[in-house]
């Protein structure tokens, strides 16, 4: 790619992105929640192929996972990434969620982005939620034999260590 191919390149806008990525996927909610960054929420069975879709697409790149966060809004558990395009500079948010609490699961996107091999480490610890495919899941900061998932918001504290 030539450097003048580069220079002339800008972010797509939101609603641009809503466009071209609400024809891969039916079924995708879309928001922008009172934040700069337009949010896609995708059902677990299409959340790796979504992913792939992101990073490869040519009109999207989105090359760098810059943050991984597990979450427990009360009756589901899920996890929010943060991409942005290096080529493009435009971001954006993926959810996913399940009401399934005794086993929590989504596929791994450690094949796309290495950086997400550690953040899933740490949400599979604290919240309980299994990755797919991960190349080696297990806990990261609890000791093995760890009963319960700290962050979680049903996580009885019988050793006091959650001050509140």
């Amino acid at each position: 790619m030539d450097l003048m191919k580069v220079t002339n390149m800008q972010a797509m806008t939101n609603s641009d992105l809503q466009t071209l990525i609400s024809g891969w996927i039916p079924d995708l909610e879309f928001t922008e929640e009172n934040t700069q960054f337009l949010t896609i929420t995708v059902a677990p069975e299409k959340l790796h192929t979504l992913m792939e879709h992101l990073k490869t697409n040519t009109d999207t790149q989105f090359d760098y996972l810059f943050c991984v966060t597990g979450m427990d809004w009360g009756k589901e558990l899920g996890v929010i990434y943060h991409l942005e395009s290096t080529t493009f500079r435009h971001q954006l948010v993926v959810k996913v969620n399940t009401s399934d609490r005794e086993n929590p699961t989504f596929d791994s996107v450690n094949d796309l982005w290495f950086t997400a091999e550690f953040h899933e480490l740490e949400i599979f610890d604290l919240f309980g939620v299994t990755f797919t495919n991960h190349p080696k899941l297990r806990r990261l900061f609890m000791p093995e034999n760890w009963e319960g998932f700290p962050l979680r918001k049903d996580y009885v504290d019988t050793a006091n260590m959650i001050i509140k």
